[in-house]
């Protein structure tokens, strides 16, 4: 709203009386006072010119005669008559020293020609603040007899210092006397300004009182007197106006009354349920803290034993088994996993409708992802028979940002709810892009099957909390009725939409659409098909929905593809070179089926167990074992070579994913690791899994003996558990971070917490990554391989003699100048944390110069030439968000970099 500044008429009339006067007396004054003092400082540049001139040519005779007598009792008399004037006159010759003056002083740099200056304009004149100095030559005019005329010649100069004082006085007295006729104008106006107001203003300054009584309610107030024009109109009108508002608020005030006798009787019923509604709120709130700290307490006491039943559980599936002890071993397996499920789903869903639930935005390759999340699922899929498909459109992109846990937990859900309820045919996911915006892409899911499907009079329970289409107690499926209302709402936190199609007995189609933000940078290799040219596939797979999505990935690259049903199809003699890949289905094939062997490069595409033939064959080197549901990656690489090139392969996951659980002590990591855990049970199996993949491991049964080895050994990685007695794991890192041995240790809480807020706590205490109970063999693995490099990975991030010579060859120096560095590298992490959350470029810019100053010392050239890269960069104006894959690269250097420099720390 704009505010506007109301002036009184007492004020508007004097400012209009008296800007008016006092402008043009200041314009006025001003004018002819610089008037005076240009005049006078004329006439006193005029005087000097008058004496100074004929001065010099007085002065010619003395110079030429070198006759100081003469010029001494010339240059006094030229003083004494213009003492008033003149402070200084003193004569120089032509080596630009002092021949007489008359007066004396040791100091005649003032006076005496500057040596850059010459008289080839005449006359010099200099300002020296308050004082003015003449300069003027002394040319020869006589010419000695029989001479010929030339050109004239300097015999030296004179130079007069003026006294400025009583040009200045008189420029005073000029601006005091223009400033009292400005004094004297303004008073004259004023005396008639004021003249005014009492005529004129004085009756309306009475009525604005008058005026501003009615208002504060004072109604029985009327203006008196006579007034003349239209002040006594006013007058008349302001009287009635004051009448007429008594008759108003007479009327009105009966009516109050009558109102505040009832609103007084509405407000305290409302002052009761006031009191009441707050009341309800505090215990809400309660409830809620009570609730929260409930969950996380049953979180980590039921993931707590649990985290020892699933862990020795797959250890002793390890080892050598009867059938009947590993079947008893599998079935507690999944029964502990089952009860996992359904925490997480409870946990889950209280954390939505707590309002608790942070998506998470990281890069990440869609692909990949949906392969990974389909390699859990194929089991469950396959062991019932089930036909497993996945179709991704061509159009759809693969580098986005996101939250990829949550959007595997979408597709986890509606797959493992489609694998349940379906005992024969197919389960198909299918992925296409609904639409794109330079910063979104809508992407559009639909898992369908042909199981079961549902009644219409249930399908309105489905998205309801603990509700199932099937609730009696002969129900054939279990699970807690949590797994598609905790979809639903993660859809809907993505910004999209989730909605479903079935019938009775004859399947379900399910879904979905997400918002996500593509991601600025490539996350994968691409796949180019330049090195698939000229590669022909003749494929086996009689099922219609996986033929077709084989097809659709081999059209990527633009493969000819020819199907066969069976190998009795197949020309016994490659009709083209090279001869065609064969894709098959392995479950088409008989131990009795031979592979032809004109054909070299052939890929067994499987499903679930497969048969030991094949097994062996693959192991030979005499095919490629692909399983299915295929990915575009994975069937890329098996077509690039030959099998005959490639090492065998078998049927498992990824080889990022195995468990190093068959690895020889030779083949375990040469790296240290510290387990601490107040459970013994835990202890022990965090142990018995890290050992498996590191050579030395040590245990600490709380915080402080943990502390305590912190301060004896150097430690690669950490695994700290949490809630402890005596010193908790909080504590514990805090010391460890202060004063130890390992202040730069990556730190991994293992705990049983899964609440945001209480992990967000954990990683602001210092540590660097959650590791969430029940540990999962092949997150540890992966989290071990995230935080601690092999000496072959942290090779070169270090060069040892770049250092020294760095150092000038002093080796302390340079182990000194390593470990300011390395002991800078978390606080720079978080500056670049910070910044880049922020979207600073100034900070961003201030942390990595600072950083590229200290890698010119260390012997780090990787890190030094990454900052010098990013640096340069944002010099340039160049924007934060172009610089994604060099940030990356940049943190991931100073990691490297404390990896490295252990050792040589330690030496």
């Amino acid at each position: 709203m704009k505010t506007v500044t109301k002036y009184s008429l007492r004020t508007w009339v004097l400012v209009l009386a008296l800007a008016p006067t006092m402008l043009v007396g200041l314009i006025l004054g001003g004018y002819f006072t610089s008037s005076r003092f240009s005049e006078l400082e004329t006439t006193l540049l005029r005087q000097g010119t008058n004496i100074i001139e004929p001065l010099a040519i007085a002065c010619e005779y003395g110079l030429q005669a070198q006759n100081r007598e003469y010029t001494k009792r010339l240059i006094d008399q030229v003083q004494r008559h213009n003492a008033g004037l003149i402070k200084t006159i003193a004569v120089f010759d032509n080596q630009n020293q002092v021949l007489v003056s008359s007066r004396y002083q040791r100091d005649f740099e003032l006076l005496r020609m500057p040596e850059n200056r010459d008289f080839q304009q005449g006359l010099l004149l200099e300002h020296y603040g308050d004082i003015l100095v003449l300069r003027a030559p002394v040319i020869q005019e006589a010419l000695p007899m029989g001479s010929e005329p030339g050109p004239r010649t300097q015999l030296g100069y004179v130079s007069i210092q003026l006294n400025k004082h009583e040009a200045l006085l008189e420029q005073y007295r000029a601006a005091v006397v223009a400033f009292i006729v400005v004094l004297l104008g303004v008073q004259l106006n004023l005396l008639f300004t004021f003249r005014l107001l009492k005529n004129v203003t004085a009756p309306i300054t009475e009525m604005v009182r008058a005026v501003a009584k009615i208002r504060e309610g004072k109604l029985n107030t009327r203006l008196e007197g006579d007034l003349i024009g239209e002040l006594d109109s006013l007058k008349r009108g302001i009287n009635a106006m004051a009448a007429s508002l008594a008759e108003y608020h007479d009327e009105m005030q009966q009516n109050i009354d009558q109102a505040t006798s009832d609103l007084r009787e509405t407000l305290e019923q409302i002052e009761i349920q006031n009191v009441e509604l707050d009341i309800a709120k505090k215990r809400a709130l309660e409830a809620s803290r009570i609730k929260s700290e409930f969950l996380a307490n049953m979180s980590h006491e039921l993931r707590t034993p649990l985290n020892g039943v699933i862990g020795f559980t797959r250890q002793l599936l390890k080892t050598p088994l009867h059938d009947n002890q590993r079947d008893y071993l599998q079935t507690i397996e999944r029964s502990a996993t089952n009860l996992l499920s359904i925490i997480n789903d409870i946990l889950d869903f209280s954390k939505l409708e707590a309002g608790k639930m942070v998506l998470e935005k990281v890069p990440f390759a869609l692909r990949d992802s949906v392969d990974e999340t389909l390699q859990l699922l194929s089991g469950s899929a396959y062991d019932k028979g089930l036909e497993l498909v996945v179709e991704i459109e061509e159009e759809v992109p693969d580098s986005l940002c996101g939250d990829i846990l949550r959007i595997q937990q979408v597709l986890t859900n509606l797959l493992g709810n489609a694998i349940k309820f379906t005992e024969q045919g197919c389960v198909r996911l299918h992925l296409a892009l609904a639409d794109r915006t330079a910063d979104r892409v809508i992407l559009r899911g639909e898992v369908s099957d042909t199981g079961i499907g549902i009644a219409k009079e249930q399908q309105s329970m489905l998205f309801q909390a603990f509700g199932q289409a099937d609730s009696s107690v002969t129900r054939r499926f279990g699970g807690t009725g949590l797994g598609l209302v905790i979809t639903k709402r993660l859809v809907n936190q993505m910004e999209g939409q989730i909605g479903f199609t079935s019938e009775k007995e004859k399947g379900s189609t399910f879904w979905f659409t997400l918002s996500i933000e593509p991601s600025t940078f490539a996350i994968d290799t691409p796949l180019p098909a330049a090195p698939l040219q000229g590669t022909r596939v003749i494929l086996l797979e009689p099922r219609r929905h996986s033929r077709h999505a084989v097809q659709q990935l081999l059209r990527q690259w633009q493969l000819p593809v020819q199907t066969i049903d069976n190998l009795g199809a197949l020309p016994e003699q490659p009709t083209t070179e090279p001869a065609p890949v064969l894709l098959l289905n392995a479950q088409q094939l008989d131990e009795s089926d031979e592979l032809p062997p004109n054909y070299p490069q052939r890929v067994l595409m499987t499903e679930g167990n497969l048969a030991a033939h094949w097994q062996h064959l693959a192991r030979e080197g005499a095919c490629t074992l692909l399983s299915m549901p295929l990915s575009a990656r994975r069937l890329y690489q098996s077509l690039l070579k030959p099998s005959a090139e490639k090492p065998a392969q078998t049927l498992p996951a990824p080889a990022a994913d195995l468990p190093p659980s068959s690895q020889s002590s030779n083949e375990r990591a040469p790296i240290r690791l510290l387990a601490v855990d107040d459970n013994p049970a835990n202890l022990k199996l965090i142990t018995t899994l890290l050992t498996e993949m590191a050579q030395n491991v040590d245990s600490a049964r709380d915080g402080q003996a943990a502390v305590e080895k912190c301060c004896q050994h150097r430690y690669d990685a950490i695994f700290m558990d949490i809630q402890m007695p005596e010193m908790d794991g909080l504590q514990a890192t805090a010391i460890i971070r202060r004063d130890s041995l390992n202040r730069h240790t990556p730190i991994i809480a293992v705990t049983a917490h899964t609440l945001a807020d209480e992990q967000s706590r954990i990683l602001a205490a210092g540590m660097d990554d959650c590791l969430t109970k029940p540990i999962d063999e092949q997150s540890l693995a992966r989290t071990l391989k995230h935080w601690v490099r092999s000496p072959q990975e942290s090779e070169g991030a270090v060069n040892w003699p770049l250092a020294l010579s760095q150092a000038g060859g002093n080796p302390s120096l340079a182990k000194e100048m390593l470990a300011m560095l390395v002991d800078s590298i978390p606080e720079t992490l978080a500056e670049l944390d910070h910044a880049i959350t922020m979207g600073e470029n100034d900070a961003l810019l201030r942390c990595v110069h600072k950083l590229h100053g200290a890698t010119c010392y260390s012997g780090v050239p990787d890190l030094q030439k990454i900052c010098a890269q990013i640096e340069s960069s944002l010099k340039q104006g160049q924007e934060m968000e172009h610089l994604e894959p060099e940030l990356m690269e940049l943190q991931d250097q100073l990691n490297l970099v404390a990896t490295a420099a252990r050792p040589y720390l330690a030496a």
